[in-house]
């Protein structure tokens, strides 16, 4: 697809690092699967993905964890 940001350029499969932010508590993700744009970088992440990010670091949080770097697993 065309990037929606640069406009320029095209997306293509790749993976970014991904930080979540609530409070003081800071997860990071690695390895999250994503369109990456070939001209700008911009990352586009599927819903699913992202629905599993969400309810991870909930999961973490709910756990008082505070600073966390993790590899993502799809489930």
């Amino acid at each position: 697809m065309k990037c929606l940001i640069c406009k320029q350029g095209d997306t293509h499969p790749g993976s970014v690092t991904v930080t979540l932010e609530r409070g003081t508590a800071r997860l990071v993700f690695k390895e999250v699967p994503a369109q990456v744009c070939d001209n700008c970088g911009e990352a586009y992440v599927e819903d699913a993905v992202t629905t599993q990010l969400l309810q991870t670091a909930e999961t973490a949080l709910q756990t008082g964890i505070q600073v966390e770097i993790r590899a993502f697993t799809a489930a």
